[in-house]
């Protein structure tokens, strides 16, 4: 039976918190009935179970799998289910199933290791029917995962229930991990994701169910009203629906995108809040998304919605989906027919497709597939019109190639300017010039804090481009800096970050007003933002609220020690703190958490190096390019490591492979050219320059060594132009504008 409420599952070695605050979802059943069964066998509720011979779906009738030479079994022992494979030290041992995870398309298996660890198997079973390539056992990560030394072999960090996944699998999870003995008394209140999941702990609302004293939901008791799908109609002449009410806030979706979106916790989670108060939410940002915001890495939803016009139009997931059955409100295109009328869309003259054909399907064209875990489908809802031309221009996917796989992206886009479609922004769309900045290309600023400064696009793209801009300098146009302001807190996000590349100075001056920020992802960013401030150099009470922040934000990290990258982060913020020693300390041990985590060895290698210990640093990056032979970073910091060391040939060998692995951006190829140029070889130096100023032009520096390279070889011609190039790149510089004059060029 599944474990409920109140039960101390002592079989399963997995203890069920007591909450008196959550009363479990067989409270609800009885008033709420209808709701209740919609609720039962929906992936909520299917989320996460004791195993039965109801809930477990895969062969463990001595079924096995061979994945590099390891053969794992399957197989059922004294009424239980047993998997028999290599465990984390690279031996077969048997391994007793824990629970269920998932039930469709795909289940998988949560296996118990020391210290209080759930390990999410690799090897998971296809519940798809046999027809459609089902009913297997197949692996999940056939050519990432080698053996049990891999962070991602189920053993690892990245596979481990405690951290990444029981938060949105169970409900009223307590993840309790002690770092100092690295272990886990995970607790929940129930083993799925139940009423209280999303609702919220319902015992205030049974007090006054008990008392006669219940309104409404909204004043029900509990914390949190998604009551939000508000009342639509179609206006006189309109082919789309209008919400009667505007939505004024983002509850519902903030509530569903605490699980349904890609996010880190901050701190204990609040009902009711938005999520950038409880979660760290990643932005359409590479490589998670492509430049245009479409979904590429699994982000799951909440980062794509929120780019919608549909979000905009004030749309929440209760008008498309069921929330207690999480079907759709109805089959096809009737869920969309809802709001746009099928009169019109749902017509060939609108879709150019044959009536009840796959490419008739608003779905198929409007929200395009992406295949996650292997044979799990995930839909891109950010609700966009397909558009080939920046197939061809950008490399982004579009939704007519992702169904028409044999033709190109010409085709596609041939195809339809053959139905009278012209896109007249193919060479001033935004993910143009937000493509172009990240490949170094410092003309795009501009254009990308045109995106940042523009009202009607969306507050998240918005906030990508501030976050964009920050890696450049460009954060600090008046523009940018407004929006420090803003009442939308992702765009306060978005300009916090955008002010990263700013003198510290600036940076503190703009910045401190929002020290007491009252959203928390706001707060963590100017943290990380402040950090290197000195507190003994600013007024006291403003060194009182820096020393609340930080130690709120060491508070916050703190909760979330079992994570590798947290440990990273902490590291820079400590480093920029000034504790070193406090830094290295959070480096190794994200390094302990995860031997292949690259970022943390490259940052402890770097640290070395500032505490003079060298040895110990080209160590570190000895190690890193043992697991990545061709990590550009890690070639790059040994280039360097040796040319500090005097070892000049050495260090112009790894600044050349860091140079050929660099495919964005321009940092490694530009200081291999000046170890070229400090070599002598002023020829191959100016070479590699000028390369580089064909794919990323208006690179200030790379242009300012141009001038000198070629002034310096005796082509002073040369060097005239490359000097003016320099001087229009930032025409207020009196120092390119000396430098053009000496050269004999026009300043004017």
């Amino acid at each position: 039976m599944r474990c409920t409420f109140f039960v101390f599952c002592l079989t399963l070695s997995a203890q069920v918190l007591a909450s008196d605050a959550f009363v479990g979802s067989d409270a609800c059943s009885s008033c709420h009935t209808e709701q209740h069964t919609q609720w039962q066998g929906s992936h909520h509720d299917l989320a996460m179970e004791t195993p039965t011979e109801q809930s477990v779906l895969g062969d463990f009738n001595q079924a096995t799998f061979t994945h590099r030479d390891v053969t794992t079994t399957f197989f059922r022992k004294d009424a239980a289910w047993f998997i028999r494979t290599a465990g984390e030290d690279g031996k077969l041992a048997d391994f007793p199933v824990r629970y269920t995870f998932g039930a469709y398309p795909l289940q998988q298996y949560l296996l118990p290791l020391s210290r209080g660890r759930l390990q999410a198997f690799e090897i998971a079973w296809d519940a798809r029917p046999a027809a459609e390539g089902g009913q297997r056992w197949f692996h999940l990560n056939p050519d990432e995962v080698t053996d049990h030394t891999d962070p991602l072999h189920w053993t690892g960090p990245y596979m481990n229930w405690n951290t990444r996944c029981a938060e949105c699998h169970s409900t009223n999870v307590e993840k309790r991990y002690d770092a100092s003995t690295r272990s886990f008394d995970t607790r929940f209140s129930e083993v799925d994701v139940s009423c209280e999941a999303c609702h919220g702990p319902g015992q205030a609302h049974l007090k006054l169910v008990a008392d006669g004293s219940v309104s409404s939901v909204a004043g029900g008791g509990f914390p949190v009203a998604l009551q939000q799908r508000g009342d639509w109609a179609f206006t006189e002449g309109a082919a789309i629906a209008s919400r009667l009410e505007p939505l004024t806030e983002n509850t519902q979706i903030d509530n569903c995108g605490r699980c349904h979106s890609r996010r880190g916790t901050l701190g204990e989670y609040h009902y009711g809040k938005p999520l950038l108060d409880t979660h760290r939410l990643a932005l359409p940002e590479t490589p998670l998304y492509y430049h245009d915001g479409q979904i590429r890495d699994e982000v799951f939803v909440y980062g794509s919605w929120v780019q919608s016009k549909m979000h905009q139009a004030g749309v929440v997931c209760s008008n498309c989906h069921e929330p207690h059955s999480l079907q759709l409100r109805a089959p096809g295109n009737g869920v969309c027919a809802q709001c746009h009328q099928a009169a019109v869309y749902d017509q060939p003259e609108h879709h150019h497709h044959p009536e009840g054909s796959s490419g008739a399907s608003c779905a198929n064209c409007h929200m395009p597939e992406t295949t996650y875990m292997v044979v799990d489908p995930r839909r891109d809802h950010s609700m966009r019109i397909p558009r080939p031309d920046l197939s061809v221009t950008m490399g982004v996917p579009n939704a007519c190639n992702q169904c028409h796989v044999d033709k190109t992206a010409d085709w596609a886009l041939a195809a339809v300017r053959d139905w009278g479609v012209n896109f007249t922004d193919t060479g001033s769309h935004p993910a143009r010039a937000l493509q172009r900045l990240h490949a170094g290309q410092a003309q795009a600023v501009p254009d990308v804090q045109a995106l940042a400064a523009n009202g009607s696009a969306t507050p998240i793209m918005r906030a990508t481009a501030l976050a964009a801009l920050g890696q450049t300098g460009g954060g600090a146009s008046p523009e940018a800096q407004a929006l420090l302001e803003s009442p939308d807190p992702l765009l306060r996000l978005g300009a916090v970050r955008g002010a990263s590349g700013l003198p510290l100075p600036q940076r503190y001056s703009l910045l401190q007003p929002l020290i007491s920020d009252d959203i928390t992802s706001v707060r963590m960013a100017v943290a990380e933002n402040l950090a290197a401030v000195p507190l003994a150099q600013v007024p006291p009470a403003q060194a009182d609220a820096l020393r609340s922040l930080f130690a709120e934000y060491i508070a916050i990290q703190s909760l979330h020690a079992d994570m590798p990258g947290v440990q990273l982060q902490m590291g820079m913020f400590l480093l920029n703190r000034g504790d070193l020693p406090a830094a290295e300390k959070a480096y190794r041990e994200a390094l302990q958490l995860n031997p292949q985590l690259l970022p943390a060895r490259l940052n402890l290698a770097d640290l070395l190096r500032m505490l003079q210990r060298e040895d110990e640093a080209r160590a570190e990056l000895q190690a890193a390019l043992a697991i990545a032979p061709d990590n550009g970073a890690a070639l790059h910091a040994l280039g360097l490591l040796e040319t500090r060391s005097g070892n000049r040939a050495l260090a112009l060998e790894y600044l050349r492979r860091a140079a050929e692995q660099e495919e964005e951006g321009t940092r490694h190829r530009y200081v291999y050219a000046i170890a070229l140029h400090d070599s002598g070889d002023i020829t191959q130096a100016i070479a590699t320059l000028e390369a580089v100023q064909r794919q990323a032009p208006g690179n200030a520096d790379i242009l300012l060594a141009l001038t000198n390279y070629t002034a310096s070889s005796g082509d002073l011609e040369r060097a005239r132009l490359w000097a003016q190039q320099l001087v229009a790149s930032d025409p207020g510089n009196r120092n390119y504008r000396a430098l053009l004059e000496r050269l004999g060029g026009p300043t004017r």
